[in-house]
């Protein structure tokens, strides 16, 4: 039998070199000399950020700028020589830019419920901590509530990279005067909540596609077979919270609003899984020199009319990232279109389309124009 490993932990210490110790006291003093600097400037921006809300306020223009927080971002990123990651500095501004809204006017941006869904993380990661959050209960309800002037904005999910597109936000795109005005790639990453161990575990609850994309996972576990679908993870954390060996597959955020410890992490089959959510808001974003535009329109009724549409984008070299078709509400048998072209809708190219496009349509409106997102941080 092999002798027990030794136990170190009362063994005493080496004392530390004098040198060192020193030396950690003089880069500590350091920082602080830092922290000092940094939050005088943290002030100087914010008050600058408070003069700003009072001009827009005055002129009415929208608190939120995503062409400016573009810049903004690729500032940072372009200044960044380390040792501190892009990823690192930009959480930082995130957070940094979200108080400086909350300075010029706090804005109120609506997003699809409960609290602890996946778009309640899409938000936050958005628009940072210090914005005013809405829930509601369906995506038109986001769309209806920055149309009658209750939030600034919404965020919605266009599509995930595995289930693909959102039916219900095509349909209000197509259907509401909401204005797209930027975009947002959120990372999804299914955690398991419960208060009990996986042994004990009798149900676990979330929605059908929640456990769609955590299949292998399940089947490794056993837990395939204890699966209950509800309406939302969120749900599904509230009743992991209340009820006992109920379990859940929900985000770590819905794990900290209901105080369900979270058992394992990152539970999903590809762990790329990422969905793409819009900011819908009242008025199209300003050109960055990379965006993208979102267009509806229902073609004319003649043959070949809507590959005269997007023959007109062919022509001018115009590269389209996106076709959809919906039905048209009373209208059976009759199409709505929605497409998105690589460009700002002010550029010469897309402009040009979009007028040669308009002689094949009974009608087609831009939905908007917004800054193409270069990273999931954004």
């Amino acid at each position: 039998m092999p002798d027990a490993a030794p136990d170190n932990s009362s063994r005493p210490t080496s004392p530390a070199d004098p040198g060192d110790v020193a030396a950690l006291a003089a880069l500590r003093a350091q920082i602080d000399d830092i922290d000092t600097r940094v939050v005088r400037l943290l002030s100087e921006r914010g008050e600058a950020a408070r003069a700003i809300g009072a001009i827009k306020n005055r002129s009415g223009a929208p608190v939120y700028s995503p062409d400016r927080e573009r810049q903004v971002l690729d500032r940072i990123r372009a200044m960044n020589a380390g040792p501190f990651s892009d990823e690192v500095l930009l959480a930082i501004y995130r957070e940094l830019m979200s108080g400086s809204l909350a300075l010029e006017r706090m804005p109120r941006v609506a997003f699809l419920g409960p609290p602890g869904s996946y778009s309640h993380v899409a938000a936050r990661a958005k628009f940072g901590h210090a914005v005013e959050l809405e829930s509601v209960a369906a995506i038109r309800a986001a769309f209806l509530e920055v149309e009658r002037g209750h939030a600034d904005f919404a965020i919605v999910p266009v599509e995930n990279s595995l289930s693909g597109g959102v039916v219900d936000t095509l349909d209000a795109l197509l259907e509401t005067h909401a204005r797209v005005c930027a975009e947002h790639f959120q990372p999804i990453h299914h955690n398991l909540l419960s208060r009990v161990p996986l042994a004990e575990i009798s149900q676990i609850c979330s929605k059908p596609e929640v456990f769609e994309q955590c299949r292998a996972w399940l089947a490794q576990t056993g837990l395939a077979m204890k699966t209950v679908a509800v309406a939302s993870s969120s749900r599904a954390a509230e009743l992991a919270a209340t009820e006992p060996g109920t379990a859940a597959i929900g985000s770590a955020l819905a794990a900290e609003l209901y105080g369900v410890p979270i058992q394992f992490r990152n539970i999903e089959d590809d762990p790329q899984n990422m969905t793409r959510f819009f900011v819908v808001g009242r008025s199209a974003a300003k050109r960055t020199g990379d965006d993208r535009t979102a267009i509806r329109f229902d073609t004319a009724h003649q043959a070949g009319a809507l590959v005269e549409v997007l023959d007109a984008f062919r022509r001018a070299s115009v590269n389209l990232t996106a076709l959809s078709s919906r039905p048209s509400r009373g209208a059976p048998w009759q199409y709505r279109f929605y497409v998105e072209a690589q460009g700002h809708a002010e550029d010469a190219a897309v402009a040009g389309a979009i007028a040669a496009a308009k002689e094949h349509c009974s009608q087609l409106v831009v939905v908007g124009s917004f800054p193409r997102a270069a990273s999931v941080a954004e």
